[in-house]
């Protein structure tokens, strides 16, 4: 019998996240709940499905390196009800462009960023699901402090990401952080003493 790759055990999942988060940020921006027959009621949104703004989420948190441990009360939290494994293949719609690649990214990121012996897991010491467990727990803590900054954001301006551009102007941040607040002292050179 074969041996399942990482990438398809951890594909196979469904990530948790805090139910706090649902009426404030997934049905806020996504078509969260709705179902393919609802879709023409919730035009307004800015993402179709749930898992587009959990992927927004992931990257806030993985861009900060900063991760928050997900409640242990198994009541207040909850899964989309669809695996990895389907994330962006919703290509099949009309003006949609199916974006699996994302997947890879992710995952690429996950093990970069979690602590795990692969000469254990090569040598058999630990299992394939005990790695894509931990792998599954960074994804979870990277999400909930994703969505945790979306809704503080949110608090201090409701407006916030309803602008255009502004969770373009998120991740533009990271890649070309605003250096505006330093140009006065660029004028001056630096002091030698």
């Amino acid at each position: 019998m074969e041996k399942e790759k990482l990438f398809d055990l951890w594909a196979n999942r469904n990530p948790n996240w805090e139910i706090k988060y649902e009426e404030t940020i997934l049905k806020t921006f996504c078509d969260y709940g709705k179902g393919s027959t609802l879709l023409q009621e919730a035009r307004g949104k800015i993402f179709g499905a749930g898992y587009e703004i959990i992927i927004i989420a992931f990257f806030i948190g993985l861009y900060h390196n900063r991760r928050k441990e997900l409640t242990p009360d198994t009541t207040k939290k909850k899964g989309l009800g669809q695996p990895i494994k389907y994330w962006g293949n919703l290509d099949s719609k009309p003006g949609r462009t199916a974006y699996p690649e994302i997947r890879k990214y992710m995952f690429a990121a996950l093990v970069a960023r979690t602590d795990i012996d692969f000469i254990a897991l090569d040598k058999g010491d630990i299992t394939p699901r005990k790695v894509v467990d931990k792998l599954m727990t960074t994804m979870e803590e990277y999400i909930n402090w994703g969505l945790d900054y979306m809704a503080e954001k949110m608090e201090d301006n409701p407006n916030y990401y309803f602008k255009e551009t502004s969770f373009l102007r998120e991740f533009m941040e990271f890649i070309a952080p605003d250096t505006s607040k330093d140009e006065s002292s660029d004028d001056e050179p630096e002091s030698l003493d």
